[in-house]
């Protein structure tokens, strides 16, 4: 493993997350697929070291500030939209505890997370190839995870209606979102609402670059609609609001 990178992630990631040297080897590991299979299909824009480390790596980690029990029991988490395993990855690595699905649209990511999990010995994961518009309206998946997060970029009224319901109710859906808020938060409030849920609590905080991030922290106060969700493909061309 490079020292460099076992470094960079304790020092990043100091006084949030403690990492064994075995969960370092998993991350670096991580970080070498990545960056293998991305010479052949377009899984991240992101490949220096240094910057996997904070844009994907740190970041990813971020939840434990919205939920800092993550460590305390078997969550069941559902990732939407997880791409090349963010923040799904990181989080079941640092916290094994986790019963992680990662959702994705593509199937040869799929094939890639697959791979990881393999290769990385991760336990309790399961990867889903599909849309979340499907699957959530789905018996074995609907309204059966503690937690929803995604980091997928879509507005926030298009996000809720893919990821609340997949989300118990009590539980939260909690998606990462970067830059000013103020403008998807006025079309979004309603959606949450549409959606029986409604937001509680929103945390910003910057990464070690100085990037502004924001954790919006959705809690499910009802039982969902079966409207909801829309056939594929209806919220994000009609967003609720």
């Amino acid at each position: 493993m490079d020292r460099e990178f076992a470094e960079q992630m304790k020092r990043e990631l100091e006084g949030r997350v403690s990492l064994s040297e075995r969960q370092l080897e998993q991350f670096y590991r991580y970080y070498e697929l990545l960056t293998e299979w991305n010479k052949v299909m377009n899984l991240t824009a992101i490949t220096e070291m240094k910057e996997v480390v904070t844009k994907h790596f740190v970041d990813s980690l971020a939840l434990c500030q919205a939920v800092p029990e993550l460590d305390r029991q078997s969550w069941k988490v559902m990732d939407v939209g997880t791409g090349a395993g963010f923040p799904g990855i990181p989080l079941k690595i640092a916290y094994p505890n986790l019963q992680i699905t990662l959702l994705d649209s593509l199937n040869k990511r799929i094939k890639f997370l697959n791979a990881v999990a393999d290769e990385l010995g991760l336990e309790q994961t399961e990867m889903i190839h599909g849309r979340a518009e499907d699957y959530g309206s789905n018996d074995k998946y609907r309204e059966k995870y503690d937690f929803c997060v995604s980091r997928a970029v879509a507005n926030l009224s298009t996000l809720s209606e893919y990821c609340l319901p997949f989300v118990k109710v009590g539980g939260c859906f909690i998606p990462y979102k970067s830059g000013k808020l103020e403008e998807e938060l006025k079309t979004g409030r309603g959606a949450v609402k549409t959606l029986g849920s409604e937001i509680e609590r929103i945390i910003d905080f910057s990464l070690p670059n100085e990037d502004v991030r924001n954790l919006v922290v959705i809690r499910k106060k009802k039982v969902l609609s079966k409207k909801y969700p829309r056939k594929a493909g209806m919220p994000s061309k009609e967003p609720l609001h």
